[in-house]
């Protein structure tokens, strides 16, 4: 008798928009501790496309074929040995910890996980796990925000800096960000306090003696940041595996990886649902599509999140 199989994107190689593709896996079995979650709908992130291409093999070390994906949303389908948190039929919603959420049922330890607000829909919970707890996370990440200091944020528009500039913007910070032309109004109204667009205007004539800058673009726009940190301010990377390697001497340069946090993750949902929390959904596209969703994530960055509606 063969083992029942199930759709997932996945990955036999590293390589390009190619690498990624459509198999059949086996089902999985619950591990003690774990729930197997029937997957609604899960979120697109960058860092799919770095694993795709083996920018991050170091950081993450892979036993290939590997399925992609980081989040999801969903029903629990069946409790393993030792797993309390959930029942059969609970909406859930978290960040795996790993990779492996393009699947249509997925094994995840019950501790990542956090039931999904009523009037929250999956599609809408599935754009939430990793960037809200990695927004605040790397926020922090190099010391306490404190109200007066003035906050430097690439990438601003995307679903992680979004929350970001939420998140220093409650904090009392002064916070500067870069954002394309089209959306910097979308960023101005999160609460930045100045957009710079960087399709016309250069951040360091804008930004100078910036306590912190959260860099979740990376490349050129990292190696240019470091002249307008002030003396004592410091760069967190998302996207650069090297920073380290390239922090000028006297600088001080930090690599950011997210941790699965269910406290932190059930406070941040709790707030997207009673709107004191805005999350921006950028984009819903069906199973099939999600290999191109992940190259358009490389090519082709956008307002908020997207996320794969398993329905469609």
């Amino acid at each position: 008798m063969t083992a029942p199989t199930q759709r997932a994107v996945l990955i036999r190689a590293y390589g390009g928009a190619a690498a990624a593709e459509i198999a059949g896996i086996a089902r999985p079995t619950a591990a003690p501790g774990q729930v197997l979650v029937r997957v609604r709908a899960a979120g697109v992130n960058g860092i799919d496309w770095k694993v795709r291409e083996g920018f991050v093999r170091e950081a993450f070390p892979l036993q290939l074929p590997a399925v992609l994906g980081i989040e999801l949303a969903g029903v629990v389908e069946e409790v393993g040995a030792g797993a309390s948190r959930f029942r059969i039929g609970d909406r859930v919603m978290g960040p795996l910890g790993g990779l492996g959420a393009y699947a249509d049922v997925v094994a995840v330890d019950e501790a990542n996980l956090v039931r999904t607000p009523q009037g929250l829909d999956d599609v809408h919970a599935a754009a939430i796990p990793v960037a809200a707890v990695a927004g605040w996370q790397s926020l922090h990440h190099a010391g306490p925000i404190a109200a007066g200091q003035r906050i430097l944020i690439h990438g601003a528009a995307g679903g992680l800096g979004g929350y970001a500039v939420q998140y220093a913007r409650q904090a009392g910070a002064e916070v500067f960000a870069t954002a394309s032309t089209a959306h910097v109004d979308y960023v101005r109204s999160l609460g930045a306090d100045h957009v710079i667009d960087y399709q016309n205007e250069r951040f360091e004539s804008v930004a100078q003696d910036i306590d912190l800058v959260l860099d979740y673009v990376g490349g050129e726009v990292l190696d240019r940041s470091w002249q307008v940190l002030a003396k004592n301010g410091a760069i967190v990377g998302t996207t650069s595996p090297d920073i380290l390697a390239r922090t000028p001497s006297g600088r001080r340069g930090l690599w950011f990886m997210n941790k699965p946090d269910a406290a932190l993750l059930e406070r941040l949902v709790a707030e997207v649902a009673q709107g004191t929390l805005v999350s921006k959904l950028g984009e819903a596209v069906g199973f099939d599509d999600i290999p191109a969703a992940i190259e358009r994530n490389r090519t082709d960055p956008r307002i908020g999140k997207v996320v794969a509606d398993f329905s469609r």
